[in-house]
């Protein structure tokens, strides 16, 4: 399954045009451009499965800076402030990675 079986191609696409300047990328912004905040709980644990890039469980920080590029290949990275300020927004138990269940409630909320 890929992240197109479960957003729209359109969707995507503005939602990676909306960051393409760096330090431009907002989380919430971006799980609302794409569809994602509209979607089912096990539809997001399968987008997290598919995130998750070293299936590990967990999205770790050095994962999380390649967020974009899971979306589309030719996409940025996050900056590194992006990237802390992404994980201290999800990381709920301060374990410094985001498992799926941190993943859906930051995308639901």
């Amino acid at each position: 399954m890929s992240l197109t079986d479960l957003l729209s191609p359109s969707d995507i696409a503005a939602a990676l045009r909306d960051c393409q300047a760096p330090d431009s990328f907002t989380p919430k912004k971006f799980f609302q451009i794409s569809g994602m905040s509209k979607k089912s709980s096990s539809q997001l644990k399968e987008i997290f499965r598919i995130l998750d890039n070293d299936q590990s469980g967990f999205i770790e920080e050095d994962e999380l800076k390649y967020f974009l590029q899971r979306f589309e290949c030719g996409a940025r990275v996050l900056t590194s402030s992006e990237t802390k300020t992404f994980l201290a927004a999800a990381d709920h138990d301060g374990d410094g990675k985001i498992g799926a269940e941190e993943f859906q409630e930051m995308v639901q909320s």
